[in-house]
Formats: structure tokens, sequence, C-alpha cells
């Protein structure tokens, strides 16, 4: 017998609207994880000899997530974690910041000391697009789902699982507004399908990243969050003017995702202006704008001006360049951890 823990969060699959007809005007963030979980039909059959532990962490829309949030939740992660009895945990959440808290909880977990422990455990993000009070909620289902993969031996390291598929954190994005099936993993797809509680899986999981960042997990735990590293994004598009970023660097911000069109480009105003900040230490990093497929660099290419925010490289797949906001997490993160260790070391 081994035990699935459920962490809640809010989001819609905590929402409740005056109407079930009423899919879009609801207030989400509404029903505690108890009940979320005795909504889901046929649980005990399917949990079969396990069984399952819930704990509220927040209620909160996740357009609103906060580090504060996000910090209690990695600690938890890793308490739950670390107990022999524990299977995997489930992590209900709003769906406009999922693919966020996922990439999140992927960096963060794999730099706790002695994560190698639970390298064969899973930790899975699930949401709904509909309230719980909707005619046809999609959120029993995808908590159902979500156990299954959770009871699946080949189910490890931080996966998103929606609409009968399972995504991996590090590709998936929300890329509707409203559709069930609102998610995508782009040109490498889900890593499997859910399809009568079993899961047929299209590819090994990536598992838990192979590499972390040294000293960001103690960092986490010591640094307030509202001391976290300051980091925005920033579109390059027509006309773009560079006083923009140069605003953001006289604000006192740490880090700045540039969002380059194209094959992940910049107008030249604002790769002029780059260079001198980088020069005097504003962290820098380039994301894509065009996500639905790779970007290409050739040999011959010169060197972008601004570092691509590749993520993956020397870890068993090809790398894959990051969406801004998995961007911007991975530059904050990598200055959260620069700080710890510059304050460590002092």
């Amino acid at each position: 017998m081994a035990k699935i823990v459920v962490l809640a969060t809010g989001g819609t699959i905590a929402g409740k609207s005056s109407s079930a007809g009423d899919g879009v005007a609801y207030q989400a963030a509404q029903i505690g994880v108890e009940d979320l979980l005795e909504n889901v039909p046929g649980l005990r059959d399917l949990l079969g000899a396990d069984t399952l532990e819930g704990e509220q962490i927040a209620q909160i829309n996740s357009k609103d997530m906060e580090f504060a949030v996000w910090q209690r939740l990695a600690q938890r992660c890793a308490h739950w974690l670390a107990q022999a009895d524990v299977r995997g945990i489930v992590v209900t959440h709003g769906t406009d910041t999922i693919e966020e808290t996922a990439f999140f909880l992927q960096q963060t977990l794999a730099s706790v000391p002695n994560a190698e422990k639970w390298q064969d455990k899973p930790v899975l993000l699930t949401c709904a697009m509909r309230p719980a009070t909707a005619r046809l909620s999609d959120g029993p289902q995808n908590l159902a789902d979500t156990i299954s993969v959770a009871q699946d031996t080949q189910a490890r390291g931080v996966m998103v699982v929606v609409a009968g598929q399972v995504h991996d954190a590090a590709a998936v994005e929300k890329i509707h507004p409203y559709r069930l099936d609102a998610f995508s993993s782009g040109d490498g797809g889900p890593l499997a399908y859910v399809e009568e509680s079993a899961v047929r899986w299209l590819r090994t999981p990536p598992g838990w990243p192979q590499q972390a960042e040294k000293g960001l997990w103690q960092a986490l735990a010591d640094t307030p969050p509202a001391q976290w590293p300051w980091v925005e994004t920033l579109h390059s598009h027509t006309n773009a003017d560079p006083r923009a970023l140069q605003a953001l660097a006289q604000a006192g911000v740490q880090g700045v995702v540039l969002v380059g069109t194209g094959n992940a480009t910049l107008h030249q105003a604002l790769e002029q202006a780059a260079q001198p900040l980088q020069d005097q230490g504003l962290a820098l990093l380039l994301a894509p704008r065009c996500t639905a497929s790779a970007v290409v660099r050739s040999a011959a290419s010169a060197a972008d001006p601004v570092p691509l925010a590749w993520y993956g490289a020397g870890q068993g797949s090809a790398p894959i360049a990051l969406p801004a906001s998995k961007a911007r997490l991975l530059l904050l993160l990598r200055l959260l951890a620069q700080a710890g260790t510059m304050q460590a070391a002092s």
C-alpha cells in the first residue's frame, strides 16, 4: 500500500459559479481539497490499495500566483517526496500559470540535497478549464487521470496532466483561453495519453533534471519571497524603443528576458541597447515569441548578442528554447542561486 498526496492551491478546478451553465463568470479557488476529491466518481476503485492524503497549500486564482505560495509548495513537495510510503504528489492548480509552477517545481526540487532518493517519483500538476459547478466540469476527470498517472511505474519528474494528455513541465504551454484541450507541448507533443485509467506512453518521460543550480534550494529556503530577484520580460516588436529596457535597468531590475520575433531575433535598437547594459551587469536572456516549433541556429550563425534561453542540453534530449514565461523563471532561479552562493561565501 502506498500513499498519493494531493496538494491543493485553488484555481478554476476549485471554482464556483452561480449557474451550472456559466463556465466563464465564476470565482476561482472556492472548494477545499477534501471536497475536490469527494467529487471524483469511482475514486475508491481507482485507488485500489493506495490511499490519498490532501493538504490545502493555498486558495488562489493562479493568475495571482505569488512567490510565497511557490516557496511553501516546493517545501511541502520536498517533505512528502522524502516519505518512503509516498508514491507521488498531485498538485491542483489554476490553468493560467500552471506551466510556470510546473517548471519552477521541476528546477527547485531537483536542487534539494539527496533528491536522487526520489528519482522514481512524480510530481503531477492538474487543473480544469471549467469550474467545479459547471454542468460538465472537466476537473474530476483530470484529477482521476492524474491519479492514474501517479500510480504508473514509468511516471517520474514533474509533468502536467490535463484533457487526457501528459505533458513535460519544460515543454507545456497554455495556448487556448477556453477550450478543454487548452495545452500543447509544441513539436514534441505530449508524453502520454490517459485512456480508461491506463497510461499509454509515447516516449519515456524525461524525469528529474540531471543538473540543478548549485545552492538553489538553500537560497530558496533562506530568502524571503519579497527579496527574490526582480526579473521582467520585454517584447521586441515593430519600432521597439530601447528606452523601455533602459528604464527597467534604471528602476533596479536584476534580469530581463527579451522576447524575440520570428526565429528569436531582436529589433536592432534593442540589440544595441542590450550590449552596454550586459556589460554593466544586467542579466539578459533571449526567448522566442514564436513557440509552436523549435528555434533553429546554424553553425555559421553569429553568436546571439543576448544568450538564448536553451534548456535540456546534456539531459538526454535535444535542447529547446524556452518560452518567455519559463525563460524568466530560469533567469530568476539562476540569480537566486547566485545570490545565495555569494551570501554563503561571505
